[in-house]
């Protein structure tokens, strides 16, 4: 059963996990690293990678993380201090990589990853999207400021201002002639971007979440994947499981994951996911209809329902997981959150605790069934 006060008891359940993992491997009973320790980013943010020459870094994994079934978490790359080296200490120890998707699309999102992906071999998914402004929205060259010199949206924001602020914004910024600088203070949007074009700058298909109010859409895009970016790592299951892999999908959301491997052409034989949202869960049903997937597709609602005796009926049922992917709230994570910025010890955030819960039933359950 739940906890009644589960962000208070989940990481005392997972130290336990962890601990016993590292016995078995012979690491002795001390939990590696310390809360406090910072990883830093870095800059540029291009991972293990660089696009412009697909140069080819290599790494090694510890026994334990070796897939499959192979694993994905991504979350905010900026978030309080420690929590993206408590992160990586429960996924193995394993070094985030951090990417920010300017180098994929017209839009920045800074995000960190951990996976145990193959890294060599990889390259974008094609076509291309838009890579600057202009090439998402042509129509702006006849109105952009010439004192505005960005190339890419290094603000990607999924919620509007108030019709008062934009209000304000667009009188102040008419007071200035074309070659003239406003103040900073007043170099911000002034039209909020719909819907549609959000869509497009995350990689997602067109009308992806229409049929769901504005909000909602604003809502479910703003906790999404940047396809593109997410879909450069899934790219080397393609030869490694020509026939399809069945994929967990925990904080499913909208179905970025599935997007991005259907786009891949990777077939997905069945797929469980896990979405607390019903109008995620809607949206992510009717892509999957509308696109004709063939394989299965199972709903479940809460991530911290979900037990070993369910995992072990979907195992059992078609062989166990190729991939387990997901990215877990960041609430508590975003700077934007001024007054509940409690990083993994928040309500929300430490659902992640919950990813690591399941992606180590998984292995263990797959373990003796193998």
């Amino acid at each position: 059963m739940r906890s009644e006060y589960p962000e208070k008891n989940k990481r005392k359940l997972c130290e336990s996990s962890l601990l016993k993992r590292k016995r078995i491997m012979g690491h002795g009973n001390q939990i590696i690293g310390e809360d406090a320790d910072a990883i830093h980013l870095p800059n540029p943010m291009i991972g293990f990678r660089t696009l412009a020459d697909l140069c080819q870094i290599h790494r090694s994994l510890p026994e334990a993380a070796t897939g499959p079934p192979y694993f994905y978490y991504e979350n905010v790359a900026s978030t309080p201090k420690g929590v993206w080296s408590t992160i990586s200490r429960f996924l193995y120890d394993m070094k985030p990589e951090f990417v920010d998707s300017k180098f994929f699309c017209a839009a920045a999102r800074k995000k960190g990853y951990v996976h145990n992906l193959p890294i060599k071999n990889r390259f974008p998914l094609v076509p291309l999207p838009p890579q600057t402004i202009f090439g998402a929205f042509p129509m702006t060259r006849r109105w952009w400021p010439t004192w505005d010199d960005r190339t890419k949206l290094n603000c990607l924001q999924t919620c509007i201002a108030s019709a008062t602020i934009t209000e304000r914004i667009m009188k102040a910024l008419k007071d200035y002639d074309e070659d003239e600088i406003p103040p900073e203070s007043e170099r911000k949007k002034v039209a909020p971007l719909e819907p549609d074009e959000v869509e497009m700058l995350l990689g997602f298909p067109r009308d992806h979440t229409r049929g769901i109010s504005r909000t909602d859409r604003y809502k479910s895009l703003g906790n999404s994947f940047q396809i593109d970016a997410v879909a450069y790592d899934p790219l080397v299951l393609k030869d490694r499981f020509p026939n399809g892999i069945n994929v967990l999908s925990l904080f499913s959301g909208i179905g970025g994951a599935e997007i991005a491997l259907y786009r891949l052409g990777i077939p997905m034989k069945n797929v469980v996911s896990v979405e607390i949202l019903e109008v995620s869960r809607n949206v992510m049903r009717c892509w999957w209809e509308q696109t004709n997937q063939r394989g299965n597709l199972y709903h479940l609602a809460d991530v911290q329902d979900f037990n070993a005796d369910r995992l072990e009926h979907y195992i059992s049922s078609f062989g166990g997981f190729e991939l387990v992917i997901g990215g877990s709230t960041c609430n508590n994570l975003v700077s934007s959150n001024r007054h509940h910025r409690d990083g993994l010890k928040g309500k929300e955030s430490s659902l992640f605790y919950d990813y690591f819960r399941i992606l180590d039933l998984v292995k263990g359950i797959m373990a003796r069934y193998n």
